[in-house]
């Protein structure tokens, strides 16, 4: 296949081209200029800064900077709410040194505590909760090669929720919380992405999701099940409470799609699983959500090959991030033939396509492949799950200036 010549001396960002109504066009059933290419590029930012190894051209430009240099538009995401969490004293640890200590916490994605806990050197932070009912105790920790590769998300790997005694005080926690908006901050930011790229506002997960990955974690949640099913019925009613507050109160932000932070994959959350807890709140969450004439999306960047055939009837409008192969076995083509009526594919290019191990010839024939494939549908284009620290961003740039090549 002989793939098309792009003149490196082309402009880098035309002031014509606007990613930010590309994405909104697609979101709202319209149809934009040209397929909108737009993904995170914050972990190569972050990595190779961390790691000293920034390319000499983008030496201390801004993130922002260097997607609208290479024609890249700019995906982020900001929780456009919190939860007060009333009666609640919350004491962070690192190294014998207190890094946090707050009453009543306002928390957006509890219980984890991104953005709120150092993420710039390695180490192991150890929290916590302190309520009238009792103490929750839960660690976080950040790695060396976390921070080489540009994922300064502190891991949990001890959750707060560990025996039957737990479960009472997680739901205190919960029933004693606030809803608080952050809708000034969230459209403040929005406006600065302006043009150039596209704020998604980034809710917790759903209740499945967050006693699988936050609360209990993958093995305790499976054995719960079958040892203490009342008890995890209890706390699932208890997220899913909080969730439904939550999306009500959306009614009064300003945005057409919102999304779960939820992490799909389909080897973990199995089919029998999502059936039975994921599809009755994604539908339900998507209804609340439709009234408001807003799309429902959630953050799928895992194997969704086992949960093809059931994301169309899960309510869902848009699987943001999709990894397809050879990251995961899911081929594109697979989910582009299921998802012919929806969801909504945002992504579809795996990271590891643009590594330098990977032929350039060859990279650009797939990449004609795919733009040939999506001609007349809609989609939005993206490097899935971002653009990694192993990554040749000039691999991005002749992606955004092809683009622009292709009517959609």
């Amino acid at each position: 296949m002989t793939t098309p010549r792009i003149d490196p001396a082309s402009p880098p960002f035309p002031g014509s081209i606007d990613i930010t109504a590309r994405v909104r066009a697609v979101l709202q059933g319209r149809r934009p200029d040209r397929i909108p290419f737009i993904s995170r590029m914050d972990f190569w930012h972050r990595g190779l800064g961390y790691q000293g190894r920034l390319p000499a051209a983008y030496s201390g430009m801004s993130l922002s900077g260097i997607h609208r240099a290479i024609g890249f538009g700019q995906e982020d995401w900001l929780a456009p709410c919190a939860f007060k969490y009333r009666h609640l004293e919350l004491v962070s640890v690192r190294d014998g040194r207190e890094i946090l200590h707050v009453f009543e916490p306002e928390i957006s994605f509890f219980p984890d505590l991104w953005g709120l806990l150092p993420a710039d050197q390695p180490g192991e932070t150890t929290t916590e909760l302190i309520t009238p009912v009792g103490k929750l105790i839960y660690r976080h920790r950040l790695l060396e090669e976390s921070l080489c590769a540009g994922t300064t998300r502190p891991q949990l790997v001890e959750r707060p929720v560990r025996s039957l005694e737990d479960y009472q005080i997680y739901t205190y926690i919960l029933e004693h919380a606030e809803f608080v908006p952050r809708f000034d901050e969230f459209h403040q930011r929005e406006q600065e992405l302006a043009g150039l790229g596209y704020l998604v506002p980034a809710l917790n997960r759903v209740p499945f999701q967050s006693l699988l990955i936050d609360v209990l974690g993958e093995l305790p949640l499976f054995y719960a099940l079958h040892d203490a099913p009342a008890q995890v019925e209890r706390l699932l009613e208890a997220v899913d409470r909080q969730t439904v507050e939550m999306l009500e109160h959306l009614a009064g932000l300003d945005a057409p799609y919102v999304e779960f932070i939820d992490n799909l994959e389909g080897a973990m959350t199995n089919p029998r699983l999502f059936q039975k807890y994921l599809i009755p709140c994604y539908q339900h969450y998507a209804d609340i959500l439709h009234r408001q004439g807003k799309r429902l999306g959630s953050h799928t960047d895992g194997n969704l090959k086992q949960l093809l055939h059931l994301l169309p009837e899960s309510g869902l409008d848009v699987c943001e991030s999709f990894t397809p192969a050879p990251l995961t076995v899911c081929t594109f083509e697979e989910a582009w033939v299921a998802w012919e009526k929806g969801p909504l594919i945002w992504g579809g290019i795996p990271s590891n396509l643009l590594e330098v191990r990977i032929p350039e010839q060859q990279f650009r024939e797939r990449m004609e492949t795919l733009l040939e494939l999506v001609r007349g549908r809609p989609i939005i284009l993206g490097v899935a799950d971002a653009v990694m620290s192993d990554d040749e961003v000039e691999r991005v740039r002749w992606i955004a200036r092809r683009v622009e090549q292709v009517e959609p």
